[in-house]
């Protein structure tokens, strides 16, 4: 049984796996690592208000490498971002290139998943000497926006930041409680998965448990890059790609002429929806 600040997983997978406690530079990125530390690495990255326990089932079937996923900053347990400072896609980039620096990891495959597949695509087109293979599960790029609407998407911004600093902190009554909601958010998981993953979000205070994710997260990004800028990211990645859409997932039109800017790469679409693939 893994424990974490008094929450209990009981799914075997979560039982093999160890503790990441990185201090880097900047920041401490918490996570989870399956695998012996002799065995090739991959890189696993969550999507967006998930953490390292998404890959709870898939971890233990890569048993031929070691497979290190973090909890992105704001995140599962890894900290937050200074107060005032916004969310960039790209700043994810730089703190798991510190991450592998700091592991002495030279080279290392990427498996990301939605938010974690943009920034696997992001990381192997500016570090592709270091990449060995990328493999993305219902996403490709981070979510871009027009350069014309580029005020629009700083105003919007902005206004919601201020919202979210008004917000008043939600509780639950039980832990079991905020299983059930995640469980039924916009995009659904299983109670197991629902469990492993709020087991690395959710602190227990005085009036109740609580989301310790970072909610500025919510917060759109105060700039994005744009469809042509991602196209050319997407134009530098030297390594092999797989793509796995899920047939009921959230992939748009734009990705598969987006996915043609790569080298060499392969598309699947497989059963299942955008967590379970």
């Amino acid at each position: 049984m893994l424990a974490v600040n008094n929450r209990h997983v009981t799914m075997h997978s979560l039982t093999e796996a160890s503790e990441l406690n990185v201090q880097l530079s900047h920041l401490n990125l918490r996570g989870l690592v399956w695998g012996a530390a002799s065995a090739e690495p991959i890189i696993a990255l969550h999507g967006w208000l998930d953490n390292s326990a998404s890959f709870f089932g898939l971890a233990p079937l890569l048993s031929r490498y070691q497979v290190i996923a973090p909890d992105l900053v704001g995140h599962g347990l890894s900290d937050h971002r200074p107060q005032g400072v916004p969310y960039y896609v790209w700043d994810n980039v730089a703190d798991i290139l510190a991450l592998v620096d700091h592991l002495k990891i030279d080279r290392f495959h990427l498996l990301g998943h939605s938010m974690g597949a943009g920034i696997s695509s992001l990381l192997a087109a500016i570090a592709p000497e270091r990449v060995l293979s990328v493999t993305l599960l219902d996403g490709l790029v981070p979510v871009t926006t027009p350069a014309s609407q580029g005020p629009q998407q700083m105003a919007m911004s902005l206004r919601q930041r201020q919202r979210i600093a008004e917000r008043p902190l939600r509780y639950y009554a039980t832990f079991q409680q905020a299983v059930l909601v995640r469980s039924k958010s916009h995009y659904p998981v299983s109670l197991k998965a629902a469990e492993a993953l709020v087991s690395r979000a959710l602190s227990e205070t005085d009036k109740g448990w609580r989301w310790h994710t970072d909610p500025y997260l919510f917060a759109p990004s105060v700039l994005r890059l744009t469809e042509d800028q991602v196209a050319e990211f997407l134009s530098q990645i030297d390594c092999s790609v797989l793509l796995c859409l899920a047939e009921k997932g959230i992939a748009t039109p734009q990705i598969y002429p987006l996915a043609q800017r790569v080298r060499n790469i392969t598309i699947k679409t497989m059963a299942g929806g955008h967590h379970s693939i």
